[in-house]
């Protein structure tokens, strides 16, 4: 139904000749600048799964070459209620009561190898399901940070866990250098099963962490914190296979190949890795 323009004027308290101003007036460049950003930024917002802060927005846009500084865009994201589902913290765990021999840290906290297969970190963490806990296990080569490995698993059994693990990482990787396979002291990577496969490769050269000293397998604490805020605490898990569905999604499809990585200049580790490989290829 059409009401009169007198009529919704009354209503409204405004003049019939500001209702035509308004309706004929010509909306400012600052306005229209304005509501391309708000566009770009929700679209960019929207595609991270809603994980992205300003930081990440900001670095989306300048990849289209859309100039803005981060505290615009923090702005417009207030203003547009944008928040980031990060919130939650993390907590680390190891079990490392046993009595297997622990080699000596040959990693020492040098997180930028500048060159792929050179050093992977390894490390296991919790996810809760309805059903039970659920185990999992990544690889991540440092040159790139990419999770060439991972197995999930409803045991914390070396042959459930670290193996398949470093198996697929195998797999996706060659070893074809000298690689330093770092992990912490945990039982899964001191025991003889998994000793014995690493020993059948004279490349690899076992490291792991200082007791009680998390930092010295950081960059595998820091995936597994950014995989549960930004996805295993935004789910409730009602079995190992859903949570197997999610868990591949979120590694395979958005943290290898688009998640923004501030340690890698804001790339993904796909990207990061090709430009890199193209470096050497270079030199």
């Amino acid at each position: 139904m059409l009401f009169p323009v007198g009529k919704m004027c009354l209503i409204f308290k405004v003049s019939r000749g500001g209702f035509y101003t308004w309706l004929k007036s010509v909306p400012s460049s600052r306005n229209i600048e304005n509501q391309m950003l708000e566009n770009e930024i929700l679209q960019a917002f929207e595609n991270s799964k809603k994980i992205y802060g300003s930081p990440r927005i900001t670095q989306e846009l300048h990849k289209k070459n859309i100039k803005v500084s981060r505290p615009r865009v923090a702005r417009m994201m207030r203003k547009a209620n944008l928040r980031s589902i990060v919130k939650k913290k993390f907590k680390v765990t190891t079990d490392s009561n046993h009595k297997f021999p622990v080699p000596e840290n040959k990693l020492d906290r040098d997180f930028k190898p500048g060159t792929l297969g050179a050093v992977w970190v390894s490390d296991i963490t919790y996810i809760k399901t309805k059903q039970d806990w659920l185990y999992l296990t990544t690889v991540i080569d440092l040159g790139d940070r990419k999770v060439i490995g991972w197995a999930l698993s409803t045991t914390m059994k070396a042959i459930d866990t670290v193996i398949p693990a470093f198996k697929m990482a195998q797999k996706n990787r060659s070893i074809i250098q000298e690689l330093i396979f770092h992990s912490d002291r945990g039982v899964q990577y001191a025991c003889n099963e998994f000793k014995s496969i690493l020993d059948k490769n004279n490349l690899i050269i076992r490291s792991m962490s200082r007791k009680g000293n998390c930092w010295d397998n950081a960059v595998a604490e820091s995936f597994f914190k950014t995989l549960k805020t930004e996805c295993i605490y935004q789910h409730k898990f009602v079995n190992k296979e859903q949570a197997a569905i999610i868990v591949f999604e979120y590694i395979e499809t958005w943290y290898n190949r688009k998640r923004l990585h501030s340690a890698l200049g804001y790339m993904s580790p796909e990207e990061f890795g090709q430009n890199l490989n193209k470096q050497n290829i270079a030199a």
